[in-house]
């Protein structure tokens, strides 16, 4: 008996992790609708105040559908705008900083005694005129192409996100309800069979108030992981808008140049804790070296940008998030590098995200095998 025992167990478990990279490859080979779709269901939940405000107004769905689009194509063009004129205001002081950069990587080879000529004699624009502009240029009119694309199918997929998210919800919840109830009312009508008709009235109004009280049950749990979730993606987009917005008024009054692109790199890039984090901090710091030539002005570049993150990511999160949601370290680079494989950068960036709210789903289950994995996906063990 233990024998068997142990081989089900061994079974599941084989079982279970062939299906876990079935998934992971589908999720790779259909990333293009996959990664849409995920970006769309955040956007709904990022949407998801003002459209019950607007519903508790009685604003009709499609108007309420229409705005989520016009705000969402503003933000959009109002990114590329200024990463487009960005670009094109870089390019216009690239001679300025390519010499800067010149000299700074000559006196850094020479202090280090690095004798490889392309150090030594390092020159930007030598090296610019090396690139082949016409693959240059395929590649960059191939990845526009694919990028309006991808934000067609986002908005695409979130118009029936928003319009459809009631039906699937109720069906979702009806789901798990009906599974949940359906073993009471089969052991209640069981012992129906054997009462007398004074008895049967009593066992049928058990009946619909064990069906009722169960339905409430799983409504109020499914309420909840979906308010979790919903709590998490707007307070983890807001925190990282406010310190994109906060590091770019900083920079500007530092004198960095680009100072809005700065910010935009913190907001996406701290989506994916300490990793984003540092490279959000790494580059404006040796761009600043760059421009100013001076290394205590990229210390203080680098000040700024430490005391922003650190006041925004490692005290006001966990005070507004909740160190409930805190994940352990190892899972979350265990989860950019495995959602990083399967859906690219894109992947990366949405992998905490993602990891988290399954962590939400899992906390909130009876099941004490999804709570011990709950647990393992926790920075600090909470006690049950």
């Amino acid at each position: 008996m233990a024998h068997k025992i142990y081989s089900d167990n061994t079974t599941k478990f084989f079982i279970s992790v062939i299906g876990l990279i079935t998934i992971a490859v589908v999720l790779k080979e259909l990333s293009h609708i996959f990664i849409p779709l995920i970006i769309a269901i955040f956007l709904y939940f990022v949407f998801a105040p003002l459209n019950n405000f607007l519903m508790n107004k009685r604003v009709p769905g499609f108007l309420i559908t229409l705005l989520d689009l016009i705000i969402t194509a503003f933000v959009l063009y109002g990114a590329g705008r200024v990463v487009v004129d960005s670009l094109l205001q870089f390019a216009d002081g690239l001679p300025t900083y390519g010499n800067k950069l010149n000299s700074i990587v000559r006196d850094f080879a020479q202090n280090l005694n690095i004798r490889d000529p392309f150090f030594r004699k390092f020159d930007l624009e030598r090296t610019i005129q090396q690139l082949d502009y016409k693959v240059l240029a395929g590649g960059i009119f191939s990845s526009t192409i694919n990028l309006v694309g991808s934000v067609l199918f986002v908005l695409f997929f979130f118009v029936f996100v928003v319009s459809g998210e009631k039906t699937v919800y109720e069906a979702i919840k009806n789901y798990y309800v009906y599974r949940k109830v359906k073993p009471q009312v089969k052991k209640i009508r069981k012992s129906l069979q054997t009462v007398n008709d004074d008895n049967k009235r009593d066992k049928e109004l058990d009946l619909l108030n064990e069906k009722l009280q169960r339905e409430k049950q799983l409504a109020e749990t499914f309420n909840t992981i979906t308010n979790q979730i919903q709590r998490y993606i707007i307070a983890k987009f807001g925190l990282n808008l406010i310190a994109g917005i906060v590091t770019s008024v900083a920079l500007s009054i530092a004198g960095l140049d680009f100072p809005i692109v700065w910010g935009l790199f913190v907001f996406l890039f701290n989506f994916i804790p300490t990793i984003g984090s540092a490279a959000a901090l790494v580059l404006p710091v040796l761009f600043a070296l760059v421009q100013f030539d001076s290394t205590s002005s990229a210390i203080l570049i680098a000040i700024v940008m430490i005391v922003i993150q650190t006041l925004a990511f490692n005290l006001a999160e966990p005070m507004i998030i909740g160190r409930r949601l805190n994940l352990n370290p190892l899972l979350i680079l265990l989860s950019v590098l495995i959602w990083g494989y399967i859906w690219g950068i894109i992947g990366m960036l949405i992998s905490v995200p993602i990891t988290a709210i399954i962590k939400i789903i899992l906390s909130n289950s009876k099941s004490r095998y999804l709570r011990f994995l709950s647990n393992l996906m926790s920075q600090s063990q909470t006690n049950l």
